[in-house]
């Protein structure tokens, strides 16, 4: 309650009768008197003054009611106001969202973009729209059939716009379901609480083929005369206003297609095949922003064939050659042409012809050649090189446009109608030492051959046929003479064959013609006397090996070596074994069935017979004893600057003279005496390195011992105690001791 002014008032819809105010009576006023906009519901009671509602007020009817209040004397007369009373509605949820269809239909393309919209659903709220009883959300219920965990399907909450999902723009396909009805759910308090109204709506949706679909595989026949860009294909997106591009499989230095705004490809400019038979590309299709609205599309073209290239000899001339005793009807050679039309085609289909010969004796046709293949074969007779030593052919080749003219020079041979004759039946005997080098010529021979020079049936070829089953000798020819030079291939030996008996024979590369055998005239002999050298004693072995541990006992047996004389002289080994560490070895001398067995090592050993002499290197590796204890370090010196002030370390090092196989392993620990452990700690840094450090402060400017146990951790390990020097002093600037 309270005197009249101006007020205003917020009242919830609903609700029933209520009392709002009552306004207090000032003389002389005796009554109140309301006007405006009351709905019939709305109203002031004159005496009392109270201001009340007989009724529900309904914001969605009217959200502000404006009224006037006065007070009135006894006489009827107004002695304050009217004064402006407003009472605003609140709204309450209290209406449901509606859709503004019953129904909704949409189509949607096979493999549309996800996220895409294809269709809009849209529902409305009675309820102010400035409060969460007017926002909306939606969202799919249900989804009719549903073959895959993740829904096909997916709706924009705030929006209601509906498009495929990742899933559905995958597996979305009119030949398996090309309908799926949807469940669309509504709720006001923007889908936040469990009181929100709800209402949902079927949306049927038909799935229809992508038109974004590659073209099949273009034919395009090369070298076209038509005015280009030539339209060749088209694609098309499933979305309006895309923009399309074709980008290269291949890098070429030039693609020669395009593409329009609409998406009709073109071939630019004429192909050549036998440049490049097939293009493969692709086209993309983006939107206004430059991002892909579908999956590229994998475009195809071969190029067709034309006949455009004329036949081309592979050789020119052909070159042929033909024995003389070649029977009729033999294939002789073959002209061989190419055509660079397309493969297995009537382009490239060749026909051969012999067109003209020269000379043309002792007949016009001695020779025929196959039509499709190019063999060449002797169509009657031999040919005999006294007619004509060489005969020049034309032949001409063709395809289905065009024709080409081929040499073909066919060289008569002569047959090998004649056997080598040697000079001499026997070239007596050589005599050469055993150690002559490899590669000597020791005889030279000589064959004359009567065919024709510088041919396969007048070459010779020299062969040891009798008497060295080693190979120890070799004979080369001079191609030019047809001389024959046996040279020593493999070293002798007199203690394994001190006498060649050879017998040799010489023969052609070329078959002899039928009715012609090599005989005794193509063979010749002679002996070879290999005289004896004195050689030097060979060791079994040019180098011996062995390992021992370096706490071996004096007089301990390391090593056996064998040494023979290839002429089957006595051995005996030189007193002396050469090398640094010579002197620790000592040696025995064995003589059995003219060996000698040397019980030693180290450097190498000499064994020699009357005249000649020879050295083996022995090896001798020592295996590591753990015998050395660890000691510290003495690189440097340690100290600690004075006065000490506490925190401060130093690294100190171990060694040791033994072998370290892998890595050391020491540990650093400080002896059991009272002052090194009131006084100082040791403090593990890695296998090789400690950190000593002071206990305190109080130290003196002098030099410490510290007694330390160093352990190499060896097998057996070993100890060893230490005394370090530790010294106390005053540092220069650069912390060093002065």
């Amino acid at each position: 309650s309270g005197p009249l002014k101006a007020m205003d008032f917020s009242v919830q819809e609903g609700g029933g009768p209520r009392i709002l105010h009552q306004f207090t009576l000032e003389p002389p006023a005796v009554s109140f008197r309301m006007s405006g906009e009351k709905s019939g519901i709305i109203d002031i009671e004159p005496k009392t003054g109270i201001l009340y509602i007989n009724g529900s007020l309904d914001w969605e009817t009217k959200q502000v009611h404006k009224l006037q209040v006065e007070s009135l004397d006894g006489s009827g007369n107004v002695v304050e106001g009217p004064y402006a009373v407003t009472i605003y509605v609140e709204d309450i949820n209290d209406n449901p969202p509606e859709f503004n269809q019953t129904r909704y239909f949409g189509v949607v393309r096979q493999n549309s973009r996800p996220g895409k919209p294809f269709m809009y659903v849209h529902a409305t709220d009675r309820d102010d729209p400035t409060t969460p009883h007017a926002q909306l959300s939606y969202s799919i219920l249900h989804h009719f059939p549903n073959p895959y965990e993740e829904m096909l399907f997916q709706i924009d909450n705030a929006t209601g716009a509906i498009s495929p999902s990742r899933t559905g723009s995958y597996y979305l396909d009119p030949q398996k379901q090309d309908t799926f009805t949807l469940v669309v759910s509504v709720r006001d308090m923007a889908g936040k609480t469990i009181n929100a109204f709800t209402s949902s709506v079927d949306v049927i949706i038909t799935v229809m083929e992508s038109l974004w679909k590659a073209p099949p595989t273009i034919h395009i026949r090369e070298n076209s005369t038509q005015a280009h860009p030539v339209n060749i294909s088209k694609v098309q997106s499933n979305e309006p206003g895309v923009v399309y591009e074709l980008f290269e499989k291949e890098k070429l230095p030039r693609l020669p297609f395009s593409v329009s705004e609409n998406g009709d490809i073109y071939v630019t400019e004429p192909l050549d095949r036998e440049e490049k038979d097939t293009y493969t590309f692709f086209v993309v299709s983006k939107d206004n922003k430059g991002e892909l609205v579908d999956k590229p599309l994998q475009i195809h073209v071969i190029v067709e064939d034309i006949d455009d290239n004329p036949p081309v000899c592979q050789q020119n001339p052909t070159i042929i050659e033909v024995q003389e005793n070649e029977i009729g009807g033999s294939n002789i050679g073959t002209v061989f042409a190419t055509d660079m039309d397309k493969k297995d085609t009537l382009n490239s289909r060749l026909r051969f012809q012999i067109q003209s010969q020269e000379p043309g004796f002792p007949s016009e046709n001695l020779f025929y050649i196959q039509q499709d293949t190019g063999d060449l074969q002797l169509s009657g007779r031999s040919l005999s090189k006294r007619d004509s030593a060489k005969y020049f052919l034309k032949v001409l080749v063709t395809d289905s446009k065009f024709e080409t003219i081929c040499d073909v020079e066919v060289h008569v041979i002569d047959i090998n109608d004649q056997i080598p004759i040697f000079e001499k039946s026997d070239y007596a005997s050589v005599t050469v030492a055993e150690n002559i080098p490899i590669g000597t010529v020791i005889l030279e021979i000589q064959a004359t051959d009567g065919d024709e020079p510088g041919t396969g049936s007048s070459l010779i070829i020299y062969q040891v046929k009798e008497g060295d089953p080693n190979n120890t000798l070799i004979i080369e020819t001079d191609s030019e003479t047809n001389r024959g030079f046996v040279k020593i291939n493999k070293a002798l030996d007199f203690e394994t064959m001190p006498v060649y008996n050879l017998v040799i024979n010489a023969t052609n590369p070329e078959p002899l013609v039928p009715n012609v055998q090599y005989n005794a005239s193509s063979l010749t002999t002679f002996k070879v006397f290999v005289t004896n050298v004195d050689e030097p004693p060979v060791f079994l072995n040019p180098v011996y090996k062995t390992e021992v541990s370096e706490d071996i006992p004096v007089n301990t047996l390391v090593m056996t070596v064998e040494a023979y004389d290839p002429e089957g002289d006595s051995v005996r080994v030189l007193k002396e074994v050469q090398g640094k560490y010579a002197q620790f070895l000592a040696y025995e001398k064995i003589l059995l069935l003219q060996r000698s067995y040397l019980l030693v090592e180290g450097g190498h050993v000499v064994g020699y017979n009357a005249a000649q002499t020879s050295k083996a290197f022995l090896i001798l590796h020592l295996r590591d004893v753990n015998d050395n204890p660890p000691q510290i370090a003495t690189d440097y010196p340690t100290f600690f600057c004075y006065p000490v002030s506490g925190g401060e370390k130093t690294l100190i090092q171990a060694t040791d003279a033994d072998e370290q196989f892998f890595y050391s392993k020491f540990t650093f620990t400080l002896a059991d005496e009272m002052n090194a452990r009131n006084n100082w700690e040791i403090s593990n840094f890695n296998a090789t390195h400690a950190y000593l450090s002071p206990k305190h402060a109080n130290f003196e400017e002098k030099t410490y011992e510290v007694p330390i146990i160093l352990n190499d951790n060896g097998n057996p390990s070993l100890e060893n105690n230490v005394n370090l020097k530790v010294s106390i002093c005053k540092c220069s600037s650069e912390k060093s001791c002065f």
